[in-house]
């Protein structure tokens, strides 16, 4: 059941940036040069919406809390983001976004998504040899800023209920993506 789950939410994700125009590379470089800032307001109105939805449902007992997935950041996940970053200003896709374009027969996207799986081939091909090096060195232990009550996590602010925690900044990304310009 899980499986189908993920591929209605997975389709359900995937239109919703479509119709949201996130598949469009122009829009998106228009959002990181700060020209456009649509697709900029909905991105953060979904990310401060979910954030205040999964930490009331994990109130309430509906979500939980063991399904999140908090991993120690590594310098190769900082060198890596920071690759990652570069290809999304230059090809105007994400990961999620070229899949979508892609889905839309775009041509431009094909050579994003092939580059994206050959990247994800060379790092497995190279990983015995890397594997012991400073690219996989911890930077620091597992630390959200919201109690989450998962095992083993620590929590900056382990006093104050997740929910206000999580609610105040899903609160602020809501009211940025009011205040910014149309």
């Amino acid at each position: 059941m899980s499986i189908i789950l993920a591929i209605i939410l997975g389709f359900s994700f995937g239109f919703i940036l479509q119709k949201v125009g996130a598949s469009n590379p122009q829009k998106i470089i228009n959002m990181l040069r700060l020209k456009d800032f649509y697709l900029m307001k909905v991105i953060l109105f979904a990310i401060g919406l979910s954030n205040i939805l999964l930490f009331t449902l994990m109130l309430f007992g509906v979500a939980d809390p063991s399904h999140l997935s908090i991993k120690s950041s590594y310098v190769g996940v900082i060198i890596g983001g920071g690759i990652m970053g570069l290809g999304w200003a230059i090809s105007g896709f994400c990961p999620g976004t070229g899949l979508v374009a892609l889905g839309e027969g775009r041509k431009d996207a094909l050579a994003f998504v092939l580059g994206g799986l050959i990247g994800a081939l060379l790092m497995i091909l190279s990983y015995e040899k890397i594997k012991d090096t400073f690219l996989f060195s911890k930077l620091g232990g597992t630390m959200t800023l919201a109690a989450t009550n998962a095992k083993g996590v620590v929590a900056l602010f382990p006093n104050i209920p997740g929910i206000f925690v999580a609610g105040g900044i899903g609160l602020v990304f809501i009211i940025v993506a009011f205040i910014l310009p149309d």
